[in-house]
């Protein structure tokens, strides 16, 4: 009875090990397929980058990955970031800020093209009864020279 406790105990602790192996494996295979993607896209002139820094961030992003460095932003992460960046400016532009990038307003250009411009604009109508001029007509009358305080 002792013998056959040992070889199923035994049988459990190899089963285990082929477990966690292959799980290892599985998920460096994962990285591997990973990186080989990001190098044929490196390889192609897809990246938006040279071919030379596309490829060492590749093995740089590899390396982490091995590690065990190399994970995605949670949803709540990017939200952060974007407060925080927004929270950078004055307080009068915080509102637009957080307008852009929450997806309002227009968005045009690229990464690969060397930038990407969110506009956001809002527009403000002056107050029902306050004095204002109609944008075509001419400002406040400039006195006419000679006739200042002073000029005579």
């Amino acid at each position: 009875m002792d013998m056959k406790i040992k070889h199923r105990a035994l049988g459990l602790a190899a089963a285990a090990l082929g477990a966690v192996l292959f799980t290892s494996a599985q998920a460096a295979s994962g990285t591997d397929s990973t990186y080989q993607e990001e190098m044929a896209r490196c390889n192609s002139g897809l990246s938006g980058q040279d071919r030379a820094t596309c490829r060492r961030e590749a093995g740089a992003a590899l390396q982490e990955s091995r590690r065990g460095n190399l994970r995605g932003a949670s949803d709540s992460a990017y939200e952060q970031n974007r407060t925080q960046r927004c929270n950078a400016l004055p307080q009068a532009d915080r509102a637009a800020c957080m307008a852009r990038v929450d997806g309002r307003g227009t968005v045009s250009g690229s990464v690969e093209g060397g930038g990407v411009l969110r506009e956001y604009r809002e527009v403000e109508t002056p107050a029902p009864g306050s004095p204002t001029m109609p944008s075509g007509s001419p400002g406040p009358a400039m006195p006419r020279p000679g006739d200042g305080p002073g000029m005579r």
